[in-house]
């Protein structure tokens, strides 16, 4: 049976001030009236249900998270000791599966994308389900058809068609980190490469069985955690545990690894990562001025801004151009727009002057 684990324990400090350490990225309305996790969760439930999903995250956001997805049991929001990569989140999130349902597929998500159209979603990994029906050991990874020769993604390189199955599936021929310009312009005009969007769909004891072969140290620890599940000594065998494992991306642990039995099926829908305030001005229509505004704003001379505020908070400009405003109760941003990037070094400021109130 198909169960959704969703990765949801990131920070998102690119959409700070609005993005906060105990209320991130993934927990916030940032595209619509959902917020970004209760969105996935919705998209995977037209493939399994809310007693098949399955939340990764920390322990300062699980009682968020179950407040925003109360349908989901409790026990099925895992917390990570410690933040350790998608390596040892995904292998956690194995053995409980395994615990639960020794069949089990794993349809592995990210909780801050944005995925249109969702019958695209549920038809691609509806072929990938198919594929590891057919193959077992397979591990499946989603790519997404580039739109752009983008610098801020990894690739994979589409080797040999999969058959017999006739499915819009390949062979991984090679992993590429992201790329300078020249290079990304390179895998576009090749046609032959694609977004590695980090959405994976594997057999639970698959992805085991190659924690075992190429990381025999992490699934020594796993197997510990695995034989304290549904005993009163789980949280301490977690905690002793979980952080003696090296924080690896399941990509570098495993995928790279694996090519023999890895493969890519070819995305039917369009993906966003909604990385920075800039991505988010294709969802929401410009003024006449070019102007984003999210929230109420009032302003003259004021071009080509991305302003987001309240209902009940004025932003009033005067002769402002290409600036990124966010206002929230106990904090207020403003920087050029060419320099958003720098977000992240403003946060790590904010860490030194102790303004960690703000964070």
């Amino acid at each position: 049976m198909l169960h959704t684990v969703v990765m949801a324990g990131g920070s998102g400090t690119r959409f700070w001030p609005q993005s906060r350490n105990t209320m991130p990225k993934q927990l916030l309305k940032l595209v619509g009236d959902r917020t970004m996790i209760q969105a996935t969760t919705e998209r995977c439930n037209h493939l399994t249900d809310d007693q098949h999903t399955w939340i990764a995250t920390n322990r300062v956001l699980a009682e968020e998270i179950q407040n925003q997805l109360p349908k989901i049991p409790p026990e099925q929001i895992l917390i990570e000791p410690v933040p350790r990569n998608t390596a040892p989140c995904i292998g956690l999130a194995a053995i409980h599966l395994l615990k639960q349902d020794p069949e089990a597929i794993m349809l592995v998500a990210s909780s801050d994308q944005i995925i249109q159209p969702e019958s695209g979603f549920h038809s691609t990994i509806k072929l990938a389900t198919t594929l590891i029906e057919a193959k077992p050991d397979t591990l499946v990874l989603i790519g997404v058809p580039p739109t752009h020769p983008a610098t801020g993604y990894g690739y994979i390189q589409c080797g040999p068609p999969i058959e017999p199955l006739k499915l819009n599936g390949y062979q991984v021929q090679e992993f590429k980190e992201k790329p300078d310009p020249q290079t990304a312009q390179r895998y576009w005009d090749e046609g032959n490469h694609l977004w590695n969007c980090g959405i994976f769909v594997w057999k639970a004891q698959a992805i085991l069985e190659s924690f075992a072969r190429f990381e025999p140290e992490m699934h020594k620890h796993l197997m510990l955690i695995s034989d304290a599940i549904q005993t009163p000594h789980y949280e301490d065998i977690l905690n002793q545990n979980f952080p003696a494992m090296k924080s690896e991306s399941i990509d570098y642990a495993i995928l790279e690894k694996s090519k023999d039995n890895v493969a890519v099926i070819q995305a039917d829908f369009e993906w966003d990562d909604v990385g920075n305030w800039i991505n988010l001005q294709k969802y929401y229509p410009a003024d006449s001025d070019g102007n984003t505004i999210i929230g109420l704003h009032c302003g003259i001379d004021t071009s080509n801004n991305i302003i987001r505020t309240t209902e009940d908070h004025l932003i009033a400009t005067i002769g402002v151009e290409n600036f990124l405003i966010v206002h929230t109760p106990d904090a207020t941003l403003m920087a050029p727009k060419k320099d958003e990037s720098a977000i992240k070094k403003l946060v790590n400021l904010l860490k030194e002057r102790g303004y960690e109130r703000f964070l």
